[in-house]
């Protein structure tokens, strides 16, 4: 019998190097990403906020970064993991919602470190575009800002799960959009971050066309 650490460690040594493969073929038009360049330059750390089903091709786009994604303690949270390692990120295991300490901890040594986060806003069980507070409470406590970013391929496989995962096709066209900064006062308020995610949760949406909703 397989033992699960074997498992895992397959995943890493042969899932990254497939993603690298297939999505390198991608054609990527970005757009937005002034103001986080400019974040960049003045070497100020963000957080990006993303939905989970398009946690793929946008881990992919930055691969090699130093960034610190938010992943959950779940089994198939550390098949992510050992996958995202091999691209360059660093893993902050758990839940940043009220209660997820574990995460909270990691997200904060990762910022106290200088390097981005990552947070899958509506991760890691849904429901699906549902921006839950986790990217707001680590915004509220590094004074990170958050920059909400999107994607959509011209051509994907999507899986039939919770979050529509997408997986974009070989030479297909990916279009990566960046919304503008939100940042998050120490002293908001519940309503407040309840606004602020709603206000999020819309621009995510608006970011990019929607994807079809079958294999196209």
């Amino acid at each position: 019998m397989i033992s699960a650490e074997t498992k895992f460690r397959a995943a890493g040594r042969v899932g990254s190097p497939l993603v690298r493969a297939l999505l390198g073929t991608v054609r990527t038009e970005i757009t937005g990403d002034e103001e986080l360049e400019r974040f960049r330059r003045d070497g100020q750390p963000v957080i990006f906020a993303l939905w989970h089903g398009q946690l793929l091709p946008l881990t992919h786009h930055h691969r090699d970064q130093g960034v610190t994604a938010l992943v959950s303690e779940h089994a198939d949270g550390e098949y992510i993991t050992r996958i995202i390692m091999r691209l360059g990120f660093t893993a902050a295991r758990g839940s940043s919602t009220r209660g997820g300490t574990a995460g909270l901890r990691g997200l904060l040594r990762a910022a106290r470190a200088g390097r981005d986060l990552a947070i899958t806003a509506d991760g890691p069980r849904g429901p699906r575009h549902d921006f839950k507070p986790g990217a707001l409470i680590a915004a509220k406590l590094t004074g990170y800002p958050i920059i909400p970013v999107a994607c959509s391929a011209s051509r994907a496989w999507v899986f039939n799960s919770w979050d529509r995962f997408i997986l974009p096709k070989p030479f297909s066209r990916l279009k990566i959009a960046y919304g503008e900064a939100v940042l998050v006062d120490r002293k908001s308020s519940d309503e407040e971050l309840e606004r602020l995610a709603a206000r999020l949760a819309e621009t995510l949406v608006d970011l990019v066309p929607p994807l079809p909703d079958e294999d196209a």
